[in-house]
């Protein structure tokens, strides 16, 4: 953490905070895990029944242009984009403590795990909010039509947040582009007693990250899949997005 950092933290930051696009999310009660005959399913997806309270998510995954504010008015060194370009690109080479930390900036904080699942899923039950397959025109992942090196001739990198259309709830690549950390510390499996607004273990090595990527395999990026890495962990296709408790 540099001087500017540090002093803000003592004293107070009331620099400019950059404008986030809110969706309300409706409180409900959905099975969160895969089915048995999901393809791709992970032994990590065990079924179980999670009532949630309303919240506010973001509709988009945080970009480049919104995290730059961030890191201007707290002195942080900006990620890099590897070339691809800033502005509405989700930001990457972000970890899970400097996610946190912009979202606690914010106001806000990252989303449980539960309420990822539950804000992609959108009231659907398939394996993706789009049904039971994803193709290159919903979403961005690693092309399925070509192998090893070749996936990525054409395709490699994240594209502008938004570039495809939305879930049911109005929110933007759930599935794909990047993929999003969460709050929670990851568990080998869930507990699979009825849960209301579930925050993850108290205590963990490492943290889930949902949503697949550009790099991804389509597999990756259904609704139940958990990846988890070490809070120091960053990639080039990882990012996040933020929620509020304000309904």
């Amino acid at each position: 953490m540099g001087i500017l950092s540090k002093l803000k933290e003592m004293f107070g930051d009331s620099s400019p905070r950059p404008t986030i696009e809110w969706v309300n999310i409706p409180a409900g009660t959905f099975t969160m895990g895969s089915p048995e005959n999901e393809v791709g399913k992970s032994y990590d997806e065990t079924q179980h029944q999670v009532t949630l309270s309303a919240f506010k998510m973001s509709k988009y995954p945080v970009t480049f242009e919104q995290y730059d504010v961030f890191c201007e008015a707290t002195g942080r060194e900006k990620p890099t984009d590897k070339g691809w370009g800033r502005g509405k690109r989700p930001v990457i080479f972000v970890n899970w403590k400097d996610a946190t930390a912009f979202a606690k900036w914010m106001g806000c904080r990252l989303p449980t795990e539960a309420e990822w699942e539950y804000a992609c899923r959108a009231g659907t039950t398939t394996p993706f909010n789009t049904g039971n397959s994803l193709n290159i025109s919903q979403a961005r992942f690693r092309n399925p039509n070509l192998s090893g090196e070749q996936a990525f001739t054409s395709d490699r990198g994240t594209v502008p947040a938004g570039s495809f259309a939305p879930n049911e709830f109005g929110l933007y690549d759930m599935h794909g582009n990047v993929s999003e950390w969460c709050s929670d510390y990851w568990k080998e499996d869930y507990e699979t007693n009825v849960q209301t607004d579930p925050k993850g273990p108290l205590t963990g090595k490492t943290y889930v990250v949902r949503g697949g990527g550009w790099f991804t395999k389509v597999v990756e990026c259904r609704s139940a899949c958990r990846q988890n890495f070490a809070s120091n962990y960053m990639f080039s296709d990882l990012g996040f997005r933020i929620v509020s408790d304000n309904s």
